[in-house]
Parts: C-alpha cells; sequence; structure tokens
C-alpha cells in the first residue's frame, strides 16, 4: 500500500467548491481530512435521494448511507438480503444528487469471500462513492455472531488492495460488532481493531459503544479515527468529541424516525381522522426545490 494513500491529508480548503467534476481522488482526500479526533466527522445518514439532498442541505459535510434504511426503501429487511447491484444503484443516484463525498454502507462486503468484497469495493468506486463501511458480522454462515479476527482482516486487506490497485485512498471504515451483539468488552475490540488496521482499514467504527468511559478506552487504545453510533441517550457530539472521538453517525435511527412518523400519521388518519402528526413537515415547494437542484 502506498505512503500517499494512507497519510491523511490536512483538512484545507478541499471542499470549497467540491462537485462531482472533481477526481475521485480528490473526493476521497476530501473524506479523509474530515476526520479528526476532537473535532469529528457528523453523519446524519440518508438512505436515498431525497434524505441524501436533505441531509446535505441541513449542513452535512458527507453523506453517509444506511444498509438498513436502504434495504427497508427497497422494501426488504436488513442483513445482507439485497443484491450488491441493486444497492450501489441507490449509491449512485445519490452521489449523482450531491456535492459532497459519500461514504457507502456495504454492510459485510455484499460477497461471500474476500475476491467478492474487492469486486464490491471496485464498483463502489465505479458510482463515485470514496468511503466503505466493512462490518464483521455474520449472517446465517458459521458459528458465532462474528467473523474469525483472520478471515475479517482477509476481507479489509482486499477491499484496501483493490482502491488502491485504482488509485483511490478509499476511506475503508472497519465495523466491529462486539458491543452491538455482546460478542465482546473493550479488550476483544481492541484487538480486532489492532489486526483490521494492520490489515488496510482507516478507521474503526464500534457501534452500540457510547459509555464515555467505554469511548475514552476506545479513543486510546486504537490507532486511528474511531466512529460511534449515536441516537436517544448517547451523549452530545460535544461531549463525544472531547473524548476524542473522530466519527459521529446516526446509522438507521434517523431512517427509524421517518418510518415512525409515517407510521404514527397514518394510524391517527385512519383513527381519529386527523392530521396533528403532519405538523412541521418541511415546505412543498422548498423539497421541490431541493430535489431540482440535484446535481
Amino acid at each position: 500500500m502506498s505512503d500517499s494513500c494512507r497519510t491523511r491529508p490536512t483538512p484545507a480548503a478541499w471542499l470549497d467548491g467540491m462537485t462531482n467534476q472533481t477526481s475521485l481522488r480528490d473526493r476521497a482526500l476530501a473524506f479523509h481530512a474530515l476526520h479528526v479526533p476532537g473535532r469529528p466527522l457528523v453523519l446524519p445518514n440518508a438512505w436515498d435521494t431525497a434524505s441524501a439532498r436533505v441531509v446535505e442541505d441541513a449542513g452535512a459535510a458527507a453523506v453517509a448511507t444506511t444498509s438498513a434504511g436502504l434495504a427497508w426503501a427497497l422494501g426488504a429487511a436488513d442483513g445482507e438480503r439485497v443484491e450488491r447491484e441493486r444497492a450501489l444503484g441507490v449509491v449512485a443516484d445519490i452521489v449523482a444528487a450531491v456535492g459532497v463525498p459519500v461514504s457507502a454502507d456495504i454492510e459485510s462486503g455484499y460477497a461471500e469471500d474476500p475476491a467478492g468484497v474487492a469486486a464490491t469495493v471496485r464498483a463502489v468506486l465505479a458510482v463515485g462513492a470514496v468511503g466503505v463501511n466493512i462490518e464483521d458480522a455474520l449472517y446465517g454462515e458459521g458459528a458465532g455472531p462474528l467473523r474469525a479476527v483472520a478471515a475479517q482482516a482477509e476481507r479489509i486487506a482486499a477491499a484496501r488492495e483493490a482502491a488502491d490497485a485504482e488509485g483511490v485512498p478509499l476511506f475503508v471504515n472497519a465495523r466491529i460488532d462486539t458491543f452491538l451483539r455482546g460478542a465482546g468488552d473493550v479488550d476483544v475490540t481492541l484487538e480486532r481493531a489492532a489486526a483490521f488496521r494492520a490489515a488496510g482499514a482507516d478507521g474503526i467504527f464500534v457501534p452500540g459503544a457510547v459509555d464515555p468511559g467505554t469511548v475514552k478506552l476506545l479513543v486510546d487504545g486504537i490507532d486511528g479515527p474511531l466512529n460511534v453510533m449515536v441516537g436517544p441517550g448517547a451523549p452530545p457530539v460535544a461531549d463525544l468529541a472531547a473524548l476524542g472521538v473522530a466519527r459521529v453517525s446516526a446509522g438507521s435511527g434517523i431512517a427509524q424516525a421517518a418510518l415512525a412518523l409515517v407510521h404514527r400519521a397514518a394510524r391517527e388518519l385512519l383513527g381519529a381522522g386527523t392530521y396533528e402528526s403532519l405538523e412541521g413537515g418541511l415546505d412543498y415547494a422548498r423539497l421541490n426545490e431541493l430535489l431540482g437542484a440535484a446535481r
């Protein structure tokens, strides 16, 4: 792996005037530069073109997809149940619609083996995304909730090598589900993180870890930027920043909240016959303007 692909650039004016005509390499460098411990990149995850445009309009410096929200929008359950081509078709639409860097949640790689993960990464780059999340959870195969460390490291290495071969410093965010699945403590997480970093991961994502003491142990023990997933009950972004977190994301939380509103509004309309749940909706003309301005 070349040093130029692994060195984090200075967060200068990479994002000034960013357009879809900017080279993929420059967009990837811009995305890397946003990961600053103590000044985290905040990602309200999107799942389709409309949500991505709304998130960008709200001021997000980048757009990251949520695989769960994307799957639900396509009428499927989360957990490796959407085909790679279908999922990346949505990512392609999002990339075309926004002017900021896009990172794709590719679950565990949409593939059974490292070669397949490499093919997924090449497809991600082909649609213009410059980051990926790769998780270590197992879905319906093998024993235990997580892949063996060595097997997952091979998948991450394959992703890294595929991106480097294309000359793009893709940001590989290695997700570790020890806390989310009750499959390990801080020590186990740090062990996996070290192996995944050595395999080529740029950042480490540990969903389910929000306790300040735990987060601090992870920040101090991981040689690289830490991504924390937030939701109700999690510390504010400012508190996570003070702990040294470099990336904060909402995961499927915003998609869940949006669908909860659909459910509440539908029940109210069908039951009481009233419409109070619809208060505070985005303006029709504004939404038309946002989607009409999609790049």
